[in-house]
């Protein structure tokens, strides 16, 4: 599902900053992966490159088979609102918006393409996490749990094969960062979804089939 070979990034404001140096890896179809490793040891960045939200210095990433670096312009942003969800530290949620509308967002400039019911899906969604009597809720009325579950629907809706979660578990406290492993973990073997979290949670890691732990922008070990 997922190659990286020779992956590189180097940041080039100021001192140049290698963020990720030579990192080859391959990672299947419906596995759950957890990176780990110290603060700036290229966790973010190797998912970014993954998402297609940076490009690499050098070396290249193929996803589902397509060679990232073929992409451009619309076929990209086309690439990954059909095969990615991401799921972030922050929630990212708009405050003015309901969850309903904020799981909504990502496909409302689509929907007329769409072959089925946005808001019927998000409903849907919404209510298999937990969350359906709190679909006309801002985020501000929602606990920190709650927000990310709305934010898990959000990638969920489109379908994606692939989930990429950075510190989803991050700003919550041990319960409640306890329940969204296991949600992901319940997604990833109920409907095949290929998962992987950057962390520095142990529990998030020990839930994962393996762990990969980056250094300094390189495989430290895979476990």
């Amino acid at each position: 599902m997922i190659q990286t070979e020779n992956l590189s990034k180097i940041y080039s404001d100021g001192a140049p900053v290698r963020a990720l140096d030579g990192v080859t890896l391959e990672i299947a179809a419906g596995e759950f992966v957890a990176i780990t490793g110290p603060s700036g040891s290229g966790k973010s960045t190797l998912l970014n490159l993954i998402g297609t939200l940076d490009r690499p210095t050098s070396g290249r990433v193929v996803v589902d088979g397509v060679d990232l670096s073929t992409l451009r312009g619309d076929a990209l942003a086309d690439f990954r609102r059909e095969r990615i969800g991401f799921v972030f530290q922050m929630f990212h949620l708009v405050p003015t918006q309901t969850a309903l509308e904020n799981v909504m967002l990502p496909l409302i400039p689509y929907r007329r393409g769409l072959k089925f019911r946005l808001e019927e899906r998000a409903k849907e969604l919404l209510t298999a996490l937990g969350l359906g009597e709190r679909l006309h809720h801002l985020p501000g009325q929602l606990s920190g749990g709650e927000q990310q579950r709305v934010a898990i629907a959000r990638a969920l809706i489109n379908t994606p094969k692939i989930i990429l979660a950075d510190e989803p578990t991050g700003n919550l406290d041990s319960w409640a960062g306890a329940e969204i492993v296991a949600l992901l973990r319940q997604l990833n073997r109920e409907r095949g979804i290929t998962v992987l979290v950057a962390t520095h949670n142990d529990a998030v890691a020990t839930q994962a089939d393996r762990v990969l732990r980056l250094r300094d922008g390189r495989v430290e070990g895979v476990f």
